[in-house]
C-alpha cells in the first residue's frame, strides 16, 4: 500500500478497480486545515485524465500489472503494433493508451508492455531515448545569452525545446520521464 505522501509522477495505482498512472502531483498546505495532495491521474485503460484531491492518511493499492518485453514494430496512424520476441505474438495499442509515450517510440525498439488482466494497457520506456532532429529553425544571430532555446521537431513528431546550436539531422537525447532535452549525441 502507498500512503498519499509517497505518491509521485509515474506511480501506478489501483483506484475503483482500475489501474491509474500518476501524471502530476502537487502538495499544498493551506494556512488553516489539513494538508492536501492534488493528483492528476490517467486511467491506463481508457486514457481519460482526472484530477483528484486527497488528504493525509489516504492509502492506495499498487496496480498489479505484469510486464512483458516486446519490440515496437510500426504504427498505422491509430494503432501501434508490438511483437513478443519469444512467441512472435503481436498486440496493438491505441494512441489514447500510450499517451505521450508514443512520441518516444522508434521502429524495432525494445519496450516493456504493461498487461492488466492479460490486456495490454501501457508501456514502460527507458529513461532516455535518442532521436533525430527533423526540423528546426536556424539560430538567430545574437542569441548568445544563457537559457535561450528554440523548438526542435524530432523524428517521432515530438517537439522539444533545445539550445540554439542544434541543427537539423543531429541526434539529441530526451528524458522520457520529463520530456525535456538532455544533451546532443554524436553519431
Amino acid at each position: 500500500m502507498y500512503k498519499v505522501g509517497e505518491l509521485k509522477k509515474g506511480l501506478k495505482l489501483e483506484i475503483d478497480g482500475e489501474p491509474y498512472l500518476v501524471v502530476g502531483f502537487e502538495f499544498s498546505k493551506p494556512g488553516k486545515g489539513q494538508a492536501m495532495y492534488r493528483c492528476r491521474l490517467r486511467n491506463m485503460i481508457s486514457g481519460v485524465q482526472i484530477d483528484r484531491t486527497y488528504r493525509s492518511g489516504d492509502v492506495f493499492r499498487p496496480a498489479s500489472l505484469e510486464e512483458r518485453e516486446m519490440q515496437y514494430l510500426y504504427t498505422d496512424g491509430h494503432f501501434y503494433t508490438f511483437m513478443d520476441k519469444k512467441t512472435y505474438d503481436q498486440v496493438n495499442m491505441t494512441e489514447e493508451q500510450l499517451g505521450d509515450d508514443r512520441f518516444y517510440l522508434k521502429d524495432n525498439q525494445d519496450v516493456d508492455i504493461l498487461l492488466w488482466q492479460e490486456r495490454p494497457i501501457g508501456i514502460t520506456l527507458p529513461n532516455f531515448v535518442v532521436l533525430r532532429v527533423t526540423k528546426t529553425e536556424p539560430a538567430a544571430r545574437g542569441d548568445t545569452a544563457t537559457n535561450v532555446t528554440k523548438p526542435l521537431t524530432l523524428e517521432t513528431g515530438y517537439v522539444v525545446q533545445g539550445p540554439p546550436f542544434i541543427e537539423e539531422g543531429e541526434l539529441v537525447q530526451v528524458d522520457t520521464r520529463t520530456g525535456d532535452y538532455v544533451t546532443r549525441v554524436k553519431g
